[in-house]
């Protein structure tokens, strides 16, 4: 598990095939990816979806981190349905989404 502070750079649209996800990007201010510009894949299936979410805003994140080309990805951003593993959350506005 992977865990970032940083502000919402730009905010995509919901990724609706298979299980849909709430997107958005974050330059990360905290954390080891400090400086690099990560996708956050929010599963809206399992999590509830962060609401209102507006670009320059704090926001902390825990889950799994994946690189990739662009600068990498953190997905697993919510409890296991299965309890078999860690969990990850989206915290914003003093609100924890898992």
């Amino acid at each position: 598990m992977e865990l970032i502070q940083g502000k919402v750079h730009r905010i995509l649209s919901d990724d609706l095939v298979g299980l849909r996800h709430q997107r958005f990007i974050v330059d990360v201010l905290k954390g080891s990816r400090e400086g690099k510009t990560i996708l956050v894949a929010h599963n809206i299936d399992v999590a509830p979806r962060v609401p209102d979410l507006e670009i320059g805003e704090f926001i902390t994140v825990k889950g799994d981190y994946e690189w990739n080309e662009l600068g990498g990805l953190i997905h697993w951003t919510h409890k296991d349905p299965d309890q078999q593993r860690e969990g990850g959350w989206v915290e914003w506005r003093g609100e924890r989404y898992e």
